[in-house]
């Protein structure tokens, strides 16, 4: 039986991915680097740590900051990032995920959040739907991040659902990887996640009966 649907954040159920760019490239172009959004697609879905040290790592300067300069950097990229947020409202959600958020708690399964977003809780609050979810894996309790599963595992544990009583969705390759490596099933949002049970074009595609489908492929072709 389908008992969770764990989201990701980011490009899933908003877009926040330009607002992060925009925040990352002020804090390289200080320090002599240059990134552009295509290298920012790199950085989708990995912790704010691990995004710094690819930003540094792009420009050559991997040994150059110690450790608490690295966390000045990171956390001065946060309070751009922070600060950026207040442009979200209800209004900033992807097309279809009140429709498919309200659809999963009329059929009495629970909803997660598996974001390695610190400010998660924050938007969820500034989109209006923090009281769609049952819970919300705590990033600041993960130390590893996507392609490793500990953050969906988290989630399910939070739920208390069995992985493989729980479908995930993520519009990066980093997080479908975990939820495959956290014994779920995968639904992908966007290009080039082929390594998805299901890949989606946009969120317009994910509805309540798209997922209960997907779903019921699944079990009869296990079941098979």
């Amino acid at each position: 039986m389908l008992k969770a649907i764990i989201f990701d954040l980011d490009g899933v159920i908003t877009d926040t991915a330009h607002l992060h760019f925009l925040a990352w490239r002020a804090v390289a172009q200080e320090v002599g680097i240059t990134i552009d959004e295509s290298f920012n697609e790199e950085l989708k879905g990995i912790s704010r740590m691990d995004s710094l040290l690819r930003i540094l790592r792009h420009g050559g300067k991997e040994q150059t900051f110690d450790h608490q300069q690295r966390l000045a950097l990171a956390s001065k990229k946060n309070d751009l990032y922070v600060q950026s947020l207040a442009s979200l409202t209800h209004e900033s959600l992807l097309p279809g995920i009140r429709e498919v958020l309200e659809d999963i708690r009329a059929a009495d399964v629970r909803i997660g959040l598996a974001s390695v977003s610190l400010n998660a809780p924050g938007i969820l609050h500034a989109l209006g739907i923090e009281q769609a979810f049952d819970f919300c894996a705590d990033a600041s309790r993960i130390t590893c991040s996507k392609p490793h599963p500990e953050i969906f595992l988290a989630a399910c544990a939070g739920l208390k659902v069995h992985p493989k009583e729980a479908i995930g969705i993520e519009d990066a390759a980093a997080g479908v990887e975990a939820i495959n490596a956290a014994g779920m099933l995968s639904v992908g949002i966007g290009p080039g996640l082929d390594r998805a049970g299901l890949q989606l074009h946009s969120t317009r595609e994910l509805t309540w009966k798209c997922l209960t489908d997907f779903w019921a492929s699944r079990t009869v072709l296990i079941r098979n």
